[in-house]
């Protein structure tokens, strides 16, 4: 499992997937289904996030599938952006 902010042109949101990458073909065509064919995703350690969404984070991971799933934990842009520091995100992962 991997948690992400992902940067779209509306604002950020925070996921939980269980795909391998924030690139994988059918994330992306999953995000645009949802009007998202652009963006950038940043990995957040899944130990922080759960740290920070508590009880809100183990209610969504429970339905979250195992394989080829996506979960939106947060889509309040200024609380994602506001809630982590550059230093807790991953290398950036752009796709066009």
């Amino acid at each position: 499992m991997k948690a992400g902010i992902i940067f779209t042109g509306s604002g950020p949101i925070l996921v939980l997937t269980s795909y391998n990458s924030f690139t994988d073909p059918k994330l992306v065509e999953k995000l645009a289904t949802k009007g998202i064919n652009k963006f950038i995703a940043y990995e957040l350690p899944v130990e922080i996030v759960k740290k920070k969404y508590g009880n809100h984070f183990t209610v969504v991971l429970r339905d979250l599938d195992r394989e080829n799933d996506l979960r939106v934990l947060d889509y309040n842009g200024h609380h994602v952006f506001y809630n982590f520091s550059f230093e807790e995100m991953g290398d950036p992962v752009c796709y066009e």
